[in-house]
């Protein structure tokens, strides 16, 4: 009966580990304290629905890899790139998001019993919240073992 514990400690302690990430948290992210700029770059795991199976449960599962935008105040020269981090920031948390998905698919994880099949989705965001913040949300089905006995 450890389904959903597994799942989100595997999760956490996975992401912890890659080195690119501050903070991790789960439920509602309207509850975590955006606001302070030192937890960032931030992963939030929220499970979304569950599946129950005879022999499996699948969670659905979204994780927000996200990071707050630094803006210059020096002047604009790049029209492309303008004047703050948000393509640095996309391209890291998508990093992260691939490197996730992978282990999910074949890697550690997977080894771990917490699964995914292909695809996984990942999409963007920019100032989502209250400070300008720039990330992607990954949503994915993570695929366990029912360990429930029908006694």
């Amino acid at each position: 009966m450890n389904g959903y514990y597994y799942i989100i400690n595997t999760l956490k302690d996975y992401i912890k580990l890659n080195g690119f990430t501050n903070t991790v948290t789960t439920g509602n992210i309207f509850d975590v304290d955006l606001a302070k700029q030192t937890i960032f770059p931030l992963s939030h795991i929220m499970v979304n629905n569950a599946v129950i199976n005879e022999n499996t449960m699948a969670l659905n599962v979204s994780v927000l890899f996200m990071d707050i935008v630094d803006e210059s105040k020096s002047l604009i020269t790049d029209t492309w790139l303008g004047n703050d981090n948000e393509e640095d920031i996309l391209n890291t948390q998508l990093a992260l998001s691939n490197r996730l998905a992978s282990d999910l698919l074949r890697g550690d994880l997977y080894s771990a019993l917490v699964q995914t099949t292909a695809p996984v989705n990942c999409e963007p965001f920019v100032d989502r919240f209250e400070n300008k913040l720039a990330g992607w949300t990954m949503t994915f089905d993570v695929i366990v073992p029912n360990d429930m006995t029908t006694c």
